[in-house]
């Protein structure tokens, strides 16, 4: 299937009042000049700009406009880029940069690519950070390893993944390459709690690579929505980290919301067959207001049946692994990918 020769430009994805016309070709640039590794997220600011991560330390941030015309690209220090997210701040806005901690490995044999512990693999783990950074790139804060205030033992793992803030200006960190917890933190950087693992006495408050994270706003109070991504489903949780519910999405190793008004989508980066996570088989889920799958691009229409959704699958035509994904005021989307050949983002301009 990995083998499988995809033509995606000008495809038709979706259903329903979610449907989408592929451009493949938004985005594209001199590979020479503004190389990408892998297309891990966006985020869009007050002037419209999409702002797109990846992890080739030539240039780790590229801004494009609306038409995929670029606009700026910056960045050399951040190996690992994972996410980013833009946030206004007593009327001034600010970038916070999640770096997971993988970087290239001088050691490289040339061939390994999946052998995550051995010291010869493409790409090696070091610790990660979280930095807020101003609009121009330069670092008002990081925030490192939790052992250094002792919320972590020093042997745990933090290879952070995603990051949102709130209103009040707490940041939010899922540690879902590395210890799974969920840490919270205030605007200057104090931690206050943290939630999460793979010990706790119900399953339910376990995190299983927790790789995204959102803050939920259509209801009466603000919540967070957590993909638990090997457990094929998204957690809910107050914003004290009380476990509310879940949202199962089996067959997808799903991300995290970005919303969209009522809906939200989120990016798939395998389907799950067989209880393996499959190459090259990555689509995107949009969700209503009742957290209801009622479009798949890139997939085949949603099932439910008694009101528990079905197994998803790619259809196998159009992406690889889906990593990152938002919408535009105009409701187009903006889709990255991980491992699809060093592609530049697509487009998806609503129909």
């Amino acid at each position: 299937m990995s083998e499988l020769k995809r033509t995606p430009h000008g495809q038709i994805v979706g259903q329903g009042d979610y449907r989408y016309k592929v451009n493949a070709e938004w985005g594209q640039l001199d590979a020479n000049k503004y190389p990408v590794e892998n297309c891990h997220d966006f985020a869009i600011d007050s002037q419209d700009r999409i702002f797109m991560v990846t992890d080739n330390v030539q240039n780790n941030i590229l801004v494009y406009d609306q038409n995929g015309k670029l606009l700026d690209a910056w960045g050399t220090e951040f190996p690992g880029i994972h996410a980013i997210e833009i946030v206004q701040q007593d009327g001034v806005e600010f970038i916070y940069i999640v770096d997971s901690g993988w970087k290239l490995n001088r050691q490289w044999d040339g061939v390994s690519t999946e052998a995550w512990d051995s010291p010869y693999n493409k790409v090696i783990a070091q610790a990660g950070t979280v930095s807020k950074l101003t609009m121009d790139g330069l670092v008002v804060f990081t925030l490192g390893h939790p052992q250094t205030i002792g919320v972590y033992q020093p042997e745990m793992a933090f290879n952070p993944t995603d990051i949102c803030v709130a209103d009040n200006g707490d940041i939010y960190i899922t540690d879902g390459y590395g210890s799974d917890y969920v840490l919270q933190y205030n605007k200057n950087g104090q931690y206050i709690r943290h939630w999460g693992g793979h010990d706790n006495s119900s399953a339910l408050h376990n995190l299983q690579n927790a790789h995204g994270i959102a803050i939920d706003n259509r209801g009466a109070e603000p919540q967070l929505i957590i993909s638990s991504r090997a457990e094929q489903c998204l957690k809910v949780f107050s914003m004290h980290g009380e476990y509310l519910s879940s949202i199962d999405t089996p067959g997808a190793w799903i991300h995290g919301p970005v919303f969209m008004g009522d809906h939200f989508i989120s990016a798939v980066c395998w389907t799950d067959i067989n209880n393996k996570n499959v190459d090259d088989s990555g689509f995107l889920c949009i969700f209503d207001k009742n957290n209801k799958v009622v479009s798949t691009l890139g997939a085949a229409p949603a099932f439910y049946e008694d009101n528990k959704l079905q197994p998803m699958s790619s259809d196998w035509q159009v992406f690889s692994h889906v990593h990152g994904v938002i919408a535009d005021k105009n409701g187009d989307l903006y889709v990255g990918q991980w491992r699809a050949n060093n592609s530049y983002p697509y487009k998806l301009e609503r129909l």
